[in-house]
């Protein structure tokens, strides 16, 4: 079977498109099963009180935060801080990927 849709990964940059946070960016940072994954963004949203989102209520963004996916690595958590440096740094050097897809 041919998956059109591409997988969320720990670490992906999301733009949320349906809810109370929608066109807010934030970055899974949990896949609880196939149709639900963690997000959280380091600053409303902080990593203890992660929001259960719906992957058809948000947009995969082609762009994963290594400095997110790492820290799973190295620690298997991540910061609240390493969150919010990841966004900012999306956001500063990779805005045209938020635009490409509306």
């Amino acid at each position: 079977m041919i998956d059109s849709d591409p997988s969320p990964e720990l670490g992906q940059v999301v733009q949320i498109v349906k809810g109370r946070d929608r066109g807010q960016v934030s970055v899974i940072i949990e896949l609880i099963d196939d149709r639900f994954v963690g997000i959280a963004d380091g600053d409303t949203r902080k990593v203890d009180r992660l929001k259960k989102k719906n992957i058809n209520h948000i947009k995969l963004v082609d762009y994963i935060a290594d400095e997110v996916r790492n820290s799973f690595i190295e620690t298997g958590r991540v910061t609240n801080g390493k969150l919010r440096y990841a966004i900012t740094n999306f956001l500063e050097k990779h805005t045209d990927l938020l635009k490409e897809g509306e």
